[in-house]
């Protein structure tokens, strides 16, 4: 089987399930040594067991997304190990608890904040300077469609990933004349245990599995690729441009 990422470093975050998991399993069988951060370390040894058995190898990295100093501790530690980062896929997030925009507590509006938008910034502060240095540096960011439905019920998720995007449309507009392209990725409706808690009464053999949507996401982590400052939908096919081609 071909590995288009054969010797390159990526780094994914919320690796221990779901789409993370997935991407984590993916990004190895195309030859990437993976770097993968998330709370959970049980999450994480399923990880490395499976991408061992895929052929390559991983870097885990046991790491709340809230600490943000350890976020410039790993990028120190890549710097010293590797000298350069390849891709980073920036996937973990939190949902949070529905709930009416006046009984929102401020602790669960500041969590969500903390984790979808802060923790993201504090990922391109620190990694920027090694996706740099890589010869085709390449930045995903996993989004949602509640970016810009506004839905009852869930402002902290749905205004902190329409922050996420204007934060990545920046970091994208400022790459734009260097090897490093950004984009975002929209999933849609995936088979995984946080749509689950999310919307409990829907069918889940419906959606597509974490599986599929990783494959994807791989695409957008090749050197090969060429475009920056998009939208990729998945469950649409469409591509949208947010930044003017330069």
């Amino acid at each position: 089987m071909p590995q288009p990422l054969a010797g390159r470093i990526a780094l994914i975050t919320g690796a221990s399930r779901g789409i993370g998991h997935a991407t984590g399993i993916a990004l190895a069988r195309a030859g990437a040594h993976v770097v993968a951060v998330a709370r959970t370390v049980g999450g994480l040894e399923e990880l490395d067991d499976a991408v061992r058995a895929a052929g390559s190898a991983a870097t885990l990295v046991p790491l709340d997304m809230c600490d943000y100093d350890g976020l410039h501790r790993l990028a120190g530690a890549l710097n010293e190990r590797h000298g350069r980062l390849d891709a980073l896929v920036g996937n973990a997030a939190i949902a949070g608890v529905p709930s009416p925009l006046d009984h929102i507590e401020p602790k669960a509006w500041d969590e969500a904040f903390a984790v979808n938008v802060t923790a993201n910034w504090h990922l391109i502060r620190a990694m920027d300077p090694l996706l740099r240095r890589s010869d085709a540096g390449r930045a995903v960011f996993v989004t949602s469609r509640a970016a810009t439905l506004a839905r009852a019920y869930w402002a902290p998720y749905s205004v902190s990933k329409a922050a996420l995007d204007v934060l990545v449309r920046t970091y994208a507009a400022e790459t734009s004349s260097t090897a490093v392209r950004v984009n975002l990725f929209d999933p849609g409706a995936t088979r995984t245990r946080m749509r689950a808690m999310v919307m409990p009464g829907e069918d889940p053999m419906t959606l597509p599995t974490p599986d599929e949507v990783a494959e994807r996401i791989v695409d957008l982590c090749l050197p090969g690729l060429a475009e920056t400052g998009k939208l990729y939908e998945f469950r649409s096919g469409k591509v949208l441009q947010f930044m003017p081609p330069a």
